[in-house]
């Protein structure tokens, strides 16, 4: 009886030390956007750069490529709108820590968002498009 308790918690700990192993590869980075900022304004057709903060980038992560879509939140919601349709940039390394986007034919709004994509979503704040 002693035998086998001893072996199943040997099991369980072998698991758990496995499953920390395989979190800490896994590790979720959601890096701040920097720009677009607060209040700034894009151009249709203009190009303009996002950027964001790649201090923090896991080691697991530095081979990680991103995405970015724009989106806009109106008052009193949560939702983003995103377009996921038309994305504004994709497959490139994170670990640049910017890519420029041309900004494309949409309706003129100053609750503009644009969502960068690599393990986790992480938006910019409010911003126009004219």
């Amino acid at each position: 009886m002693f035998f086998a308790k001893s072996i199943l918690a040997l099991a369980a700990l072998a698991t758990t030390a496995s499953a920390v192993a395989l979190r800490a590869a896994n590790d979720v980075f959601s890096p701040p956007v920097t720009s677009p900022t607060a209040g700034e304004v894009w151009t249709v057709g203009s190009v303009q750069t996002v950027t964001w903060d790649t201090s923090s980038i896991p080691a697991a992560n530095q081979n990680q490529t991103g995405l970015i879509l724009l989106g806009f939140v109106e008052d009193g919601s949560t939702d983003e709108h995103l377009d996921i349709e038309n994305p504004l940039a994709s497959n490139f390394p994170i670990r640049d820590g910017a890519v420029n986007v041309t900004v494309p034919q949409v309706a003129t709004r100053d609750d503009y968002i644009v969502v960068l994509f690599g393990d986790s979503g992480n938006a910019s704040p409010k911003f126009t498009i004219n």
